[in-house]
């Protein structure tokens, strides 16, 4: 059901197309490649079970974290258009 000028079912297709746009995102950021023995960073030693789990694993575990934290998502744009949206 949607609303006001919109056709039924957009609401699922913005909806739809913000979560292919944060899948997209987060397969861009995936590493790729040979696994690193040592990581980029610090140089400590990376597990074995890390780099079998993580094709292409670059950073240790602390390092990836402190990565993440620093990472922010893109807040997107407006997909919805209404004046209601655009006043937040």
């Amino acid at each position: 059901m949607a609303g006001g000028w919109s056709r039924d079912g957009a609401v699922q297709d913005q909806i739809d197309a913000s979560v292919q746009d944060a899948v997209k995102l987060a397969r861009s950021r995936l590493p790729d490649g040979q696994s690193l023995t040592h990581c980029e960073q610090c140089e400590n030693a990376i597990p074995d079970n890390r780099r079998k789990a993580i094709p292409g694993v670059r950073l240790c575990v602390t390092c990836q974290s402190e990565l993440e934290k620093r990472q922010t998502t893109p807040t997107g744009f407006n997909r919805r258009g209404s004046k209601d949206s655009q006043l937040k």
